[in-house]
């Protein structure tokens, strides 16, 4: 139930909660790594490695850039495997942008062979007018993950999800891929830094949708923990199976 080759570690509402680290979270990180890769992931696609990176560490859980993975991540994994030399227009955060651009793909804000939606909060009707346009004229277009809102302090914010659906509303398309949690892309760029599969990997997250589906449909060992979004009555209704169901990441050393 403990011991595994990698530890992926949702984090919002898992390792943290708004600005306060989650109850023995920085003990429980510190003890993981003393048994195998701990990565911490996010489908928020707003900020840089980086970033998530020093926000962790001022939490108290030292953290470097090459422990975080993020959607965004796993769209440049998913794009380097598929394209050779694409140019491509990124709806998304200057820092989104970068990660691309640090990654070797070209980015062009005219005449794209491909679009990505990302999580832009800066998004405005001249951005939305501008990635219809290109996906109508028959650009095909990746999102970097499903979400239809993203958390904040008092509440929700519309999320990729939310996009998505006003671009196939606009369009009648559909993205030819999505690449964050719960879907395969994220997995399979996941197994190349995580040197693990299966079940000798443990997903330990707040959301049933994203994180324990993550889990189910590629094989990771499961545990939910209630400090974030689901509770148990969530799962009971949901019909998705989890492994192990803890009230925080402070317990999951514990019988």
């Amino acid at each position: 139930m403990t011991d595994f080759k990698c530890y992926l570690l949702d984090m919002d509402g898992t390792v943290y909660l708004g600005g306060k680290a989650i109850d023995g979270a920085a003990q429980t990180v510190e003890r993981m790594r003393k048994k195998g890769k701990v990565l911490f992931l996010t489908n928020n696609t707003s900020c840089s490695r980086r970033a998530y990176a020093a926000k962790l560490s001022v939490l108290g859980i030292p953290a470097k850039e090459s422990d975080i993975f993020t959607a965004g991540n796993a769209t440049i994994d998913y794009i380097s495997e598929n394209y050779v030399f694409p140019k491509v227009y990124v709806l998304g955060t200057e820092l989104l942008k970068g990660e691309f651009a640090a990654a070797g793909i070209e980015l062009v804000e005219n005449s794209p062979n491909l679009a990505v939606v990302g999580f832009d909060t800066s998004l405005n009707y001249e951005k939305l007018s501008k990635i219809c346009a290109f996906v109508r004229s028959g650009v095909p277009f990746i999102a970097t993950h499903p979400d239809f809102n993203c958390p904040v302090g008092d509440g929700y914010i519309p999320d990729v999800g939310s996009f998505l659906a006003l671009i196939e509303a606009s369009t009648g398309k559909r993205p030819i891929a999505v690449c964050g949690k719960p879907y395969a892309p994220m997995a399979r760029a996941l197994s190349k830094v995580a040197g693990a599969n299966g079940r000798d990997v443990v997903m330990i997250g707040d959301r049933l949708y994203t994180d324990m589906r993550f889990a189910s449909e590629n094989g990771f060992y499961s545990t939910l923990v209630l400090s974030g979004e689901a509770t148990k009555d969530d799962l009971e209704r949901s019909g998705i199976e989890v492994d192990r169901v803890i009230p925080s990441l402070g317990e999951f050393f514990r019988a």
